[in-house]
C-alpha cells in the first residue's frame, strides 16, 4: 500500500510523522493534506535517505539536476556534485544522465545520495536505442516502461514522465513557437510521435505506467513537455493544452493510489507569474506544483540562475511547492561542479524568499535570528547562521577596531555600531 493510500485510509505513518515534526505542522493535518493529493511525502525506497514533504503548507523545495553527457561521461564528476548539492543545502536530486554507464551511474548515485532521487526514464529508453544503431522512432512502448521499472527497482523516488504531451498537441506545436520544444524529454516524444504517427504511449497506457508505481510506490512528477523555452511562448496554446491533460491525469493517478507532482514552466515574463501558478493549482486540483525557474527573461546567459530565483520567490509566493534549480550554466553547457553549488544556493534563496511570503511556519525566524546577531556584531554567529556559511566567512574582511567587530565597508563609520553606542548613551541618561 502507498503513503498515499495508508494517508486516505486515515493512518497518520511514521514517514508522516516524522515530516510533520520537520515542518513544524500538525501530523494529522499532514496526513489530509497527503490524502487530499495536496501534498507527497518521499524519500522512503531507500533506508538511509532523508524522508521530505512537497506541497501545501510546507516549506518549498529545492532540486539539483546532475548527470553525465555524451561529451562528459564521468561518473566520479557527477557523484561529486551530488555531495555538493547535498552539502548546499538540496532537498532532492534528480539523475539526468545520457552519458557512459546509465544503469551504474544511477544506481551509484542511488546508493549515495541521503536525499530522494529522482530520474527522467525516456533519456535511457532514447540513449539505448540509438547505441543500438536505431533511430527514437525505433524505441518500442515495452522498452520506453521497461525503463521505468528498472529505474523503480533501483529505488528512486519519484519520475518525470511526460504523459500530457498527445499527438494533438504535438502535431501542431513546433511551428507555431518562437522556441519550439525545449524539454529533452517532450521532444523525444514529439520525434517518436510524428515519426510513427502514433499516439504518446506514456499517455495511451497510462494504467500501466500507473501499476508501476503504484507497485514500487514511486512518485510520478507529470512532466511538462511543452513548456516554454522563451517569455514569448508563455502561457500559449500548447502550454495550457497540455496542462489541461495533465489535470486529467492528475485525478486518474489519484483514484489508483499514486502519489503525483505537477512540472510547470520554464521561461515566464514577471508578471504573468502568479497567474500561471494559480492556473496550474486550480486545473490540478491542488497537485504539488514543481516549476523550473521560472527563468524571467532570455537575455542573460551565464546569470540564469539569478533569471530563475527572481521567477522562483515569486512562483512560491503564489503557490509553486518545488523549485528545480538553474545553473549559471544553462543554456551554455554542462554544469560544473560549482555550478551547481551556485544553483542551490540561488534557488535555496528564492524558495525562502517565497516561504516567508506564504507564511511557512519557522520561515521569518530563521531571518530574525540572523538579524539580530548582525545587530549585536556577533560576526561568528550572523556567518554561521547565513544560507552559505563558507561563503560569507571567506567574503567577510574583518579590520582593526572593537575588537575586531568592524569590517572594511565602513570601519569606524559603522552605522550598526553607531546606533549601538546611541542606545548605550540613551540608557546612560536615563
Amino acid at each position: 500500500m502507498t503513503e498515499y493510500e495508508r494517508a486516505r485510509n486515515g493512518e497518520v505513518t511514521p514517514a508522516v510523522r516524522r515530516v510533520a515534526a520537520d515542518e513544524r505542522i500538525d501530523p494529522e493535518r499532514l496526513r489530509a493534506l497527503v490524502a487530499e493529493g495536496r501534498a507527497i511525502v518521499t524519500g522512503s525506497a531507500r533506508k538511509h535517505s532523508r524522508i521530505i514533504g512537497i506541497g501545501e503548507g510546507l516549506r518549498t523545495k529545492v532540486n539539483a539536476n546532475i548527470g553525465t553527457s555524451p561529451a562528459h561521461a564521468e561518473p566520479a564528476v557527477e557523484l561529486e556534485k551530488l555531495r555538493v548539492s547535498i552539502d548546499a543545502g538540496a532537498d532532492t536530486v534528480m539523475d539526468l544522465s545520457t552519458g557512459g554507464d546509465l544503469d551504474a551511474v544511477r544506481r551509484a548515485v542511488c546508493e549515495r545520495s541521503t536525499i530522494p532521487v529522482g530520474t527522467v526514464p525516456i533519456y535511457q529508453a532514447i540513449v539505448e536505442t540509438t547505441r543500438a544503431g536505431g533511430e527514437i522512432a525505433d524505441t518500442s512502448t515495452d522498452a520506453l516502461f521497461e525503463v521505468v521499472e528498472r529505474h523503480a527497482r533501483d529505488g528512486v523516488d519519484f519520475m518525470t514522465i511526460h504523459c500530457g504531451l498527445t499527438k494533438r498537441l504535438a502535431d501542431g506545436v513546433a511551428a507555431s513557437r518562437t522556441a519550439g520544444v525545449v524539454s529533452r524529454g517532450g521532444c523525444f516524444l514529439l520525434q517518436w510521435m510524428v515519426s510513427n504517427d502514433r499516439e504518446n504511449p506514456y499517455y495511451e497506457h497510462f494504467d500501466r505506467l500507473l501499476d508501476i508505481a503504484a507497485m514500487f510506490d514511486v512518485t510520478l512528477s507529470l512532466g511538462d513537455g511543452l513548456r516554454p523555452g522563451a517569455v514569448a511562448d508563455a502561457t500559449d496554446g500548447a502550454q495550457i493544452g497540455e496542462l489541461l491533460v495533465i489535470g486529467e491525469l492528475v485525478e486518474r493517478a489519484r483514484a489508483r493510489g499514486v502519489s503525483v507532482i505537477v512540472e510547470g514552466p520554464g521561461h515566464v515574463p514577471l508578471q504573468d507569474v502568479p497567474a500561471q501558478m494559480q492556473l496550474q493549482k486550480r486545473i490540478c486540483k491542488g497537485a504539488p506544483f514543481y516549476v523550473l525557474g521560472p527563468l524571467v527573461t532570455d537575455v542573460a546567459p551565464g546569470y540564469d540562475h539569478i533569471t530563475s530565483a527572481i521567477g522562483g520567490a515569486v512562483a512560491a509566493w503564489h503557490g509553486a511547492d518545488f523549485l528545480c534549480y538553474v545553473t549559471p550554466a544553462e543554456h551554455l553547457r554542462l554544469p560544473s561542479v560549482e555550478d551547481v553549488r551556485v544553483g542551490v544556493i540561488a534557488a535555496r534563496i528564492a524558495a525562502h524568499a517565497g516561504d516567508i511570503a506564504k507564511g511557512i511556519p519557522g520561515a521569518a525566524d530563521w531571518d530574525l535570528e540572523v538579524s539580530r546577531a548582525r545587530a549585536g556584531l556577533d560576526w561568528e554567529e550572523s556567518l554561521a547562521r547565513s544560507i552559505d556559511p563558507e561563503r560569507a566567512r571567506a567574503m567577510y574582511d574583518p579590520i582593526a577596531g572593537d575588537s575586531g567587530k568592524l569590517c572594511s565597508m565602513c570601519g569606524i563609520y559603522c552605522a550598526i555600531r553607531g546606533t549601538k553606542k546611541s542606545r548605550e548613551r540613551r540608557a546612560a541618561r536615563e
